[in-house]
This record gives C-alpha cells, sequence and structure tokens, in this order.
C-alpha cells in the first residue's frame, strides 16, 4: 500500500513552458489542418476539436486551482456528480433513441461501481488523510469515470448492434462485455513496452521517482481495468429490461 509516507516523498518540481514555446506545439497542427483543407477533409471540423480542447484546458486550469484551493467536501462532492452525470450521457450518445431511457442505469452502474473503486483507492491504497484531498481525488475520479464512460458506450453500441441481428441477450451480452473490454486489455499489454501512461509520464517530468511514479501507475492501471469492466457488467444486467425485447430474465 503507498501510505501517507510514500505520500510526503514525492516531491513535485514542474518545468513552467513559456507561452511562446507552446504556441510552438500549434505550428504542426496548423499545418495538418492545412493538409487536411487541400485534400477535402472536413478541416473545420478538425479546427473545432482544437480550439475546443483549448478552451477547455484553460478552463479547467482555473476551475482547478479554484477547487485545489477551496479544499472542501461539497466543492468535491458537487465535482463527482457533475463528472458522473456527464459520463453518463455521453456514454450513451451512439444509442440516442434509448438515451433518456438507459439514463437510470448508466448512472447507477457508472456511480456504484466508481464510489466503490474511488473509496478503495484514496482510503485504502493511497491511505489519505481525508476522502476529498482535491489534488488525488478528481484527477483519479476523472480516470475512472471516463474509463467507465467508454466501456459503457462500447457495450451497448455492440450490444444494440447484436440485438438488432436477432442475437439472443444473454449471447449479445456475453459480445458486448469482451468488445468493452479490449481497450483495457490492450493497454495492460502495452504499457512500459509501446507507451508511457499519461500518470506516470506527468510524473518522472514533474522531478518523481520512477520506482515510485510506476507504483502509481500501476494502481491506475488495475483500477481503471477493474471499474472499466464492472461499470459494463452492471450496466448490461440493469440495461437488460429494456433492451432484452421481452426476454425472461436470466441471471
Amino acid at each position: 500500500m503507498l501510505k501517507g509516507s510514500l505520500l510526503r516523498e514525492i516531491h513535485m518540481s514542474p518545468t513552467v513552458i513559456p507561452l511562446f514555446n507552446l504556441a510552438l506545439a500549434f505550428v504542426p497542427v496548423a499545418g495538418l489542418l492545412v493538409v487536411l483543407y487541400l485534400w477535402s477533409i472536413d478541416a473545420l471540423h478538425a479546427l473545432y476539436g482544437v480550439t475546443r480542447m483549448l478552451v477547455q484546458l484553460l478552463l479547467i486550469g482555473y476551475l482547478l486551482a479554484f477547487i485545489f484551493d477551496a479544499n472542501h467536501a461539497g466543492v468535491i462532492l458537487g465535482v463527482l456528480v457533475v463528472m458522473v452525470c456527464a459520463a453518463s450521457w455521453i456514454a450513451l450518445g451512439n444509442v440516442p433513441a434509448k438515451r433518456t431511457r438507459l439514463l437510470g442505469q448508466a448512472l447507477l452502474a457508472i456511480t456504484v461501481v466508481g464510489a466503490g473503486t474511488l473509496a478503495l483507492v484514496t482510503q485504502f491504497v493511497l491511505d489519505l488523510p481525508s476522502w476529498y484531498t482535491p489534488q488525488y481525488v478528481v484527477p483519479l475520479a476523472g480516470m475512472i469515470f471516463a474509463t467507465s464512460m467508454n466501456g459503457v458506450s462500447l457495450a451497448v453500441e455492440r450490444l444494440t448492434a447484436e440485438l438488432s441481428r436477432d442475437v439472443p441477450y444473454q449471447e449479445a451480452r456475453t459480445i458486448a462485455l469482451n468488445a468493452s473490454l479490449i481497450p483495457n486489455i490492450n493497454s495492460l499489454f502495452a504499457v512500459g513496452l509501446v507507451s508511457l501512461p499519461g500518470m506516470m509520464t506527468g510524473q518522472i517530468l514533474s522531478g518523481v521517482d520512477p520506482f515510485i511514479a510506476a507504483r502509481y501507475q500501476i494502481m491506475v492501471m488495475c483500477m481503471l481495468f477493474t471499474y472499466g469492466g464492472f461499470s459494463a457488467v452492471l450496466f448490461l444486467i440493469l440495461a437488460r429490461p429494456i433492451l432484452a425485447r421481452n426476454e425472461a430474465a436470466e441471471y
């Protein structure tokens, strides 16, 4: 377990990127947008994505500064509620006809599994002094809810596709769960060989000992694999009365 004594070993000394240097990162972005335009690809859509990314990250920077300074349980709880609601709504974007009917199931699946995972990580693995320590809870919750959102989204998309081919619900459920797990299982194989994940890379760039960063990344990989899987499992169980076309329940 990563106890409080281990957490105190972490000394952040981030290098601040000057604005001019940061602007250089947009030079190849502009070049790619020109290529997309010349090749008659939707460059405006890509430009909108880049602009939205820039605005969202600048705004979240200011918001996180406020959240970290507040260090209040009510503020953190409000942030978590917004995250869960947004993740649940976005996850059902590929089934617009049933989006509102399935929203309760998605909310319940993401909330129940997410709350349990977040409690395990913050109170037992990291052994934080309070459950609402924002520097840890907010980033970890973001990882958890984003993974769950993708898992539920992949599951519901594959499930509805199989059911549209008149595949029995139990078989379609198995196929959907397997599809939802593919990204997380691939990441388990690739981590350390193909890529250094975001948390580990960020910590190393901030001056954290690579061995400590590796422990955190192991915790994150276990957290994302299990939470993404269990949230998809719970959603597929809860969604059956709506999607099973009056099949008898078989659990």
